[in-house]
């Protein structure tokens, strides 16, 4: 389901502090403007109710899933509140192999190449790479000169609406949005506007992709 949802939108609404009673109006208003995939980090207040809050309330083209997920005993947890995606600040090869064992899609943390060929070897073709801001569009550019090519790159970290088409550009195929999009006492309005800023810029940095390929 993660390379469907995104296909669909290539960008990860990431809720780090998220409370359970605010996270569905929050994950209702952002499915709103576009967004398929939202991810709780586990550091937050209650994650798991928040996933089964989200779960149980949005349709069901749009992906929810755990981050900071770095223990194999959190993949029961968020498999049994309903969430289908597992994102880690890490790669492990326990955790890619409990989320696989439970079905459900992961996305491994990678901040070396080293990592991003032991996420292929346990076999996952979607990766984290983070942190984005650090690293930069020129090293995405060098590591997917040498991954194999079905490797597809999402860089999370330091995301704003202006830097997206210089990792686009670079091969980035999707994005996980943090602080630029959400801080915790944030209001709905500023959210959704925040969002509404990241769907324009992606959606100009796909037509700008689509005209080049033309």
């Amino acid at each position: 389901m993660l390379r469907e949802a995104l296909r669909e939108c290539g960008l990860i609404a990431i809720l780090r502090g998220v409370m359970p009673n605010e996270v569905l109006q929050i994950g209702a208003q952002l499915y709103s403007i576009g967004f398929r995939i939202i991810e709780v980090p586990l550091n937050s207040p209650q994650p798991i109710e928040s996933i089964t809050n989200l779960r149980k309330g949005l349709p069901a083209d749009c992906q929810v899933g755990a981050g900071t997920v770095y223990l194999t005993s959190q993949v029961e947890a968020v498999k049994g509140a309903g969430g289908s995606l597992v994102v880690m600040p890490h790669c492990s090869t326990a955790v890619i192999g409990a989320a696989r064992a439970a079905k459900l899609d992961v996305l491994p943390g990678v901040a070396t190449p080293t990592e991003a060929f032991t996420s292929f070897a346990a076999g996952i073709t979607t990766l984290k790479f983070f942190p984005a801001d650090h690293l930069g569009p020129t090293t995405l550019k060098a590591w997917l000169s040498v991954l194999p090519r079905e490797v597809e790159l999402i860089p999370v970290g330091g995301i704003c609406p202006e830097n997206l088409d210089s990792f686009v550009s670079a091969g980035a195929t999707g994005f996980g949005l943090g602080s630029a999009l959400y801080q915790p006492g944030m209001s709905v309005a500023d959210i959704v506007e925040r969002g509404k800023s990241f769907m324009a810029a992606w959606n100009l940095v796909k037509r700008r992709r689509k005209s080049h390929r033309n």
